[in-house]
Order: structure tokens, then C-alpha cells, then sequence
């Protein structure tokens, strides 16, 4: 025993939870947003400020036709596996391998991509690392052993892992069928958590199809998630912080949340409040695309799916025109209320010492 904990010493694996559920999860994070979150606002920007350098066709690929943003979100399994293995200290040979590993996941995982690419990464990291430099052809053995459990591994689970994702999407759809007022909790809560969560909410509302007053809910609890958390932690992670949770992704407090769990609470609390106010008062419906709605105010997309919606109702003649009261609610429910409301509920959490100053503070 004593002769294999100095070897997991010597390859750097440490099973801990800091390890796994902060570094690791914190990287995976940053990995999403420079790959899926990245691609989804090129395009968004594209198509919205007719950009031709951004919606042009500029690669096709087994018949599948990709623009700037396609590619970049095609990239995202590779791209949050490196950052894991980043994390993890993986040597180069592993680190490389990681990119077939994590396109591998991410493609069998469906909605539960990120889900799959963060447990079979580990994996694959791990024993990557242990094999690493054990032998007198390291370049070939290494990354056989990488590809060959990850992709096996991947194989194995990640349809599965897949698959709760799906159940959380079918319980979201589960909550439409409820009243405006129920249904705004559940659908608001359930999808800024799934946001915040190493799982694809924009996949999950792209797969059930996620619009009306459903997926208007969905982008209040998703802005509830990411302002409420940018604004709450600004003492901590200043402008920097505010920039990267606020108009990138929540994820990056994954791993602060594995930490201390009671920091979650704001944010949620909040998403029950606006949620409910999105459908009973505002009728804040998401018109647009349905991977919109998962996607709060990453890039602005969820904001600019509404205004999308708005304009196609108006083509449609379902619309008459965008009112004052329209441009209020998509202001409040996306911007004012989260900043106002998600700092004001934490101080109370602060105030019991549940939270503390620190607990948000991004690596």
C-alpha cells in the first residue's frame, strides 16, 4: 500500500474533492465558454448584425456545413477536456489524447455532453498520468491507453449520463403543463440550475423544444443564475468577474458551490421570484430559437432570442407591434432584478454565516 501511494504521488494523482470538484469543474467551465458559449454568440452576432464573416459557410465536413461559431461549438467536448486535464496536471502526451477523448463523450453524451465529458476526462486523465513515461515507447503506449479508456469508458456511460440529462428536460416539459404561476417556479429554478450545472441547458431546450412561456421562464431562471451570481460576487472578483459570469456562464462558480453549497441559495431563490413574474405579469414569452432559452444573458443570446420572437410574431401577424411593457419585462427579468434581488437575499444567508467572504472568489 505504502508503495502505491508513493506512486499516485510521483504521477500527481490526488483523489480528493478539491481536486475533482473544484479544479477540475472550475477548468471544464472555462472550457464550455471558450468553445460551445463562444460559437453560440458569433453566431447569434452573426445573424443578428448580418455579419457575412460570421454566417458564412467556411468549412463543410462529412456534409454537415459549419460557419465561425459552428466550429467552435463542434470543438466543445475537446476543448472542456483539455481544460480538465489542464487542471489535473496531465502531461503533454495526455493532454493532447484528452481532445479525442472529450469530442468522443461529448458526442455520445447528447444533452448530457458536459455531463459525460467531465466524469470520462477524469478517468481517462488519471490513467493517462499513471502510464505516462512507464515505458520505452511513452509516445505510442500513452496515448493508446488515453483514447482507449476514454473512448471505451465513453462508450459505456456516456449515453446513459445522457440520458439523466434528458429526464431533467422532460421533467422542465412536465412543468409547462402546470399553471403560468407553478410552472415559472419550476421551469425558472430547474433551468438556472441546469445551467449552473456541468450539464448543457441550451442542448436541453434546444432538444424540447423550449419556447412560449416556458421558455421565457427558462431565461429568467438562467439571468437569475448569472447576473444574480455576477453581481453577488463583484466584491470578490471585481469587473473581471462580473464580465465573465454575466455575460458568460455561471459555471465558473461550479466549483465554489462544491465548496460551499449554501452560496446556490441566492440565485435560486431569485429565479423563483422572476420566474413566476416572467409568466403571470411580464407574459414574457421566447418566440425565437429554443436553444435561446437556455442560454440567459450568455452574449446576450437569451435576450436577443425574445427580440427575435417579437419580430417573427410581427411577420406572422400573431403581434402587433413591440411595446414599452415588452422591452420593461425583458429589462427587468434579465438585468435589474437578479443585480437587485440575489445581493439582498445572500445578506441574509451572510448575515447567519451560512456564506462568507471568500466562499465566491473565481480561481
Amino acid at each position: 500500500m505504502e508503495k502505491f501511494k508513493k506512486f499516485l504521488q510521483k504521477k500527481d494523482i490526488q483523489f480528493s474533492v478539491k481536486r475533482y470538484g473544484i479544479d477540475a469543474l472550475s477548468a471544464m467551465a472555462q472550457g464550455l465558454f471558450c468553445s460551445l458559449l463562444i460559437g453560440t454568440i458569433l453566431n447569434t452576432l452573426g445573424t443578428q448584425l448580418h455579419l457575412s464573416f460570421l454566417t458564412k459557410i467556411i468549412a463543410t465536413v462529412n456534409g454537415i456545413e459549419y460557419t465561425v461559431g459552428g466550429l467552435a461549438s463542434a470543438m466543445s467536448g475537446s476543448a472542456m477536456a483539455a481544460a480538465i486535464g489542464y487542471a489535473l496536471h496531465c502531461p503533454p502526451l495526455v493532454l493532447f489524447s484528452l481532445v479525442t477523448v472529450g469530442f468522443a463523450s461529448n458526442a455520445l453524451g447528447g444533452a448530457g455532453g458536459p455531463l459525460a465529458v467531465y466524469f470520462i476526462a477524469v478517468i481517462a486523465s488519471e490513467f493517462g498520468k499513471a502510464i505516462s513515461k512507464e515505458t520505452k515507447i511513452d509516445i505510442l503506449v500513452t496515448p493508446l491507453v488515453t483514447i482507449g479508456i476514454g473512448i471505451a469508458i465513453a462508450a459505456l456511460i456516456a449515453p446513459t449520463l445522457g440520458s439523466i440529462a434528458l429526464k431533467i428536460g422532460e421533467l422542465i416539459m412536465l412543468a409547462t403543463n402546470l399553471q403560468p404561476f407553478f410552472m415559472g417556479i419550476v421551469v425558472s429554478v430547474l433551468m438556472g440550475m441546469a445551467l449552473t450545472l456541468p450539464i448543457s441547458s441550451a442542448a436541453i431546450c434546444a432538444v424540447f423544444g423550449l419556447t412560449g412561456l416556458a421558455g421565457g421562464a427558462a431565461v429568467a431562471g438562467c439571468c437569475a443564475q448569472m447576473i444574480g451570481f455576477a453581481v453577488m460576487s463583484f466584491p470578490e472578483n471585481k469587473i473581471g468577474g462580473l464580465i465573465s459570469q454575466g455575460i458568460g456562464t455561471s459555471m465558473l462558480q461550479m466549483g465554489n458551490i462544491i465548496k460551499n453549497p449554501k452560496i446556490w441559495l441566492a440565485p435560486i431563490l431569485t429565479s423563483a421570484i422572476t420566474g413566476p413574474l416572467a409568466t403571470c405579469f411580464f407574459h414574457l414569452e421566447m418566440n425565437g430559437t429554443s436553444v435561446s432559452s437556455g442560454m440567459g444573458t450568455c452574449g446576450f443570446v437569451g435576450q436577443i432570442g425574445v427580440y427575435t420572437g417579437w419580430i417573427n410574431d410581427i411577420a406572422q401577424g400573431t403581434k402587433i407591434a413591440v411595446t414599452g411593457m415588452d422591452w420593461l419585462g425583458l429589462f427587468l427579468i434579465s438585468f435589474l432584478l437578479p443585480a437587485v434581488l440575489c445581493p439582498c437575499i445572500n445578506m441574509i444567508f451572510v448575515k447567519k454565516g451560512w456564506v462568507k467572504k471568500g466562499d465566491m472568489k473565481l480561481v
